[in-house]
């Protein structure tokens, strides 16, 4: 350090992480260009520190976004940081719209949902967080900084997903809020990619094995093949349709997935986890039927003869045949694999529910040295 930075003044932000799970991983990387994203765009003449934690601050469902914010501003003041940020990935709403951020200036905090980000959430973050710091110390009258003078409108020209800003801005309490319907589409894909798909698509490798067995075993029966033949193109995909609905049903009744609503876990709330875990675990066993599919194609390749198969369905037969065989015969075979689901780790099973969150690899309570379980 210089002998000029040591005298610049300091300003400490703290960037929380709840649960710590995928806001933990946003928040690392975040972390590591969020000083220099400061000096940019809100003050070059202050010396930034930056500082990840997480644990104190809960994921609060019953409280709402208020809970959430007091809860922060008390881990704000016990770590001695000017301004903390919490990443969340609850989908949280102010009037019955989807809430992006939330800054309060009397508590020097504000909170960021996750999934109301969209798809892009490290991008979208990277943009907004800067602006909400500027904002807080602005409304907080702090000296170090200059006052702000860009309007919600400049926010929303950098975060898509903001449409308006709501709430007591004389007071500093502002809601950065979404449009009522691109803001909810943009929140269920934000869900299901703070969800991670692939880690269910994981979960599910056994089954997928399972179904591949079932598959590989009824391509050897010619009343398969004549199946395959006599089903048109609707009842294949009725067929396909009914096997994948099936699978994913089966998961969430006997993992037991579905959210009930509690008094933790208010209606819409639950709705929104429930359907967060759905999308996901379409997404996921769509994806295992694709890589069922493929397999089944080379399989009935290398093991059926073109002219045996010729000789059963007694007609010339091409590429469109070997497709059609192994459309029903992955179809068929998800349906035993949905059987066969139960089989699966519970734990990598569940982690596709949204409302549930396992905890990552070395995260401990600090009070008691023991994993936490959140649910």
């Amino acid at each position: 350090m210089t002998h000029s930075e040591k005298h610049r003044p300091q300003i400490v932000v703290g960037l929380v992480a709840t649960p710590p799970d995928h806001p933990a991983r946003v928040a690392a990387r975040l972390t590591a260009d969020l000083a220099g994203g400061l000096l940019d765009r809100v003050n070059a003449d202050v010396r930034w520190t930056v500082r990840e934690g997480w644990g104190e601050v809960a994921p609060r469902r019953d409280g709402g976004v208020e809970a959430l914010l007091d809860d922060l501003a008390r881990r704000r003041a016990e770590d001695q940081w000017d301004v903390a940020i919490c990443l969340t990935d609850l989908p949280l709403h102010v009037e019955r719209v989807p809430l992006v951020a939330q800054t309060s200036a009397r508590r020097r905090v504000a909170v960021v949902s996750l999934p109301a980000l969209g798809l892009r959430q490290l991008r979208a973050a990277r943009a907004a967080v800067p602006d909400l710091v500027s904002r807080l110390l602005s409304d907080a009258s702090d000296q170090r900084v200059p006052r702000a003078g860009w309007a919600s409108a400049e926010m929303a020209s950098r975060v898509p997903a903001v449409h308006r800003m709501v709430g007591e801005a004389d007071a500093g309490e502002r809601s950065y809020v979404a449009s009522r319907f691109i803001g909810r589409v943009r929140l269920l894909t934000g869900m299901v990619r703070a969800n991670r798909p692939g880690r269910a698509l994981l979960g599910l490798s056994k089954l997928l094995v399972g179904a591949f067995g079932t598959a590989a075993f009824a391509l050897t029966t010619d009343t398969i093949w004549q199946m395959g033949d006599a089903l048109g193109g609707l009842r294949l995909a009725v067929i396909m349709l009914l096997g994948l609905s099936a699978l994913v049903a089966w998961l969430i009744v006997a993992h037991d997935l579905w959210e009930k609503p509690t008094r933790e876990t208010p209606n819409e709330l639950a709705r929104l986890f429930n359907l967060g875990t759905i999308l996901t675990l379409t997404l996921a066993t769509v994806l295992s039927y694709v890589v069922l599919f493929v397999g089944t194609v080379l399989v009935g390749a290398l093991l059926i003869d073109t002219s045996v198969l010729e000789q059963t369905l007694q007609r010339p037969v091409d590429l469109t045949d070997y497709l059609t065989l192994a459309w029903i015969t992955s179809s068929l075979a998800t349906v035993g694999g949905a059987i066969g689901s139960g089989l699966e780790n519970e734990e990598t099973v569940r982690a596709a529910a949204y409302g549930y969150h396992p905890e990552p690899d070395g995260w401990r309570d600090e009070n008691v040295g023991q994993p936490r379980s959140r649910r």
